[in-house]
């Protein structure tokens, strides 16, 4: 039986429906989602140390995947092990910091008479004011805070099972993909199974890459300008630097909250946002271009929208996503003849020139 061929007019707009129902079920059900997807990209990270260890080595498969996860974990534990140490020394300087804070915003207080006429006292009242309407909603925000805390406790629990068994099945999955389709097309989904583990283990390792350079980069820009604690807030740069958009505005907050244990002088302040604006200029003019986009091939106009749509749709998690399952639509789309328009929509690919062509009817 030949496939029914409709019109773009009627394909368009099932294409569009599809995309929405797709969107919609994906919001309602972000939780297990985030956590299925993310599970998902460890994995892929992790399937060449399976693979060598279950065919290299020999373990059994429970065992390589047990191995993979525990390493993986480990790797993890001693990052936050590291910050923690480093957060309860630092919680020592905390009478300083205070002493430091109240210095800094009694200058802030000078500042602002000074260039823009508002008393002191008319800015304490409007402080105040903003104060009260948070402690009225303090309800709601601790139980917010607590509501993500078990979120994250979960992740941590259930992020980890998820990557396990994905390891574990993973000739499963792929064998149940294979049953799904043709056997003439079985050589497009092999190509595309290839491509989407090359490109995934390659995105990964190009963030780990470029977490790793921004949190040299800023630790030495900090310790230059005489920060008490620049390896620290160095490594929490480039982590939180992986958090499009706001990663970075989280990480000079708490830059400058951190400066405060040493001294309360602006130029200190100054030369932290001269740091992070250097680095930041590196980062997004050389590093992503370099590291990160020439490994997933998508145009920055997509990838802007992917983010923000995936911010909508899951938080951080989404914006972290993003860039993956757009890599992944793309691998897909190129490889589908019907959709390799929209793969090429999706992808950096910059015609020097192009020419309409118009033949005249006589």
């Amino acid at each position: 039986m030949e496939p029914v061929k409709l019109p773009f007019y009627v394909k368009f707009p099932c294409i569009l429906l599809s995309v929405i129902c797709l969107t919609y079920i994906f919001y309602i059900a972000k939780d297990i989602f985030t956590q299925v997807l993310m599970a998902f990209l460890f994995a892929v990270l992790l399937v060449p140390i399976f693979t060598f260890l279950n065919t290299k080595i020999k373990f059994p498969r429970y065992l390589a995947a047990i191995t993979c996860v525990l390493l993986f974990a480990a790797f993890i534990i001693g990052i936050l092990a590291f910050i923690s140490y480093q957060v309860t020394d630092m919680a020592n300087d905390f009478e300083t910091i205070k002493k430091n804070a109240n210095a800094f915003i009694i200058e802030v207080h000078k500042f602002i008479k000074g260039n823009f006429n508002v008393s002191i006292g008319e800015q304490k009242k409007y402080i105040n004011t903003v104060t009260k309407d948070s402690v009225k909603n303090g309800t709601g925000t601790i139980g917010s805070a607590i509501l993500s805390i078990s979120d994250i406790l979960l992740d941590s629990t259930i992020i980890p099972i998820y990557t396990f068994l994905f390891l574990l099945y993973k000739d499963h999955f792929i064998l149940f993909l294979a049953k799904l389709i043709d056997k003439e097309n079985h050589l497009v989904l092999k190509d595309i199974l290839s491509q989407i583990k090359v490109s995934i283990n390659k995105y990964i390792v190009g963030l780990i890459l470029e977490m790793i350079i921004v949190s040299v980069l800023t630790s030495l820009g900090l310790w230059i300008i005489g920060i008490k604690y620049f390896i620290l807030l160095g490594l929490i740069t480039g982590i939180l630097n992986l958090i499009p958009y706001i990663g970075i505005l989280i990480a000079g907050i708490i830059t400058v909250l951190a400066s405060l244990t040493g001294s309360s002088e602006t130029s200190i302040i100054l030369g932290i946002l001269i740091v992070n604006i250097i680095v930041q200029l590196i980062d997004n003019n050389i590093l992503v271009p370099l590291i990160i986009n020439s490994k997933v091939e998508i145009n920055a106009f997509v990838s802007i929208l992917g983010i923000i749509i995936g911010g909508t749709l899951a938080g951080i998690s989404g914006m972290f996503l993003a860039i993956p399952l757009l890599a992944i639509l793309k691998i897909i789309f190129d490889r589908i003849e019907s959709l390799e328009p929209w793969g090429y929509l999706m992808g950096n690919d910059m015609p020097s020139k192009f020419i309409w062509r118009i033949r005249k009817i006589k």
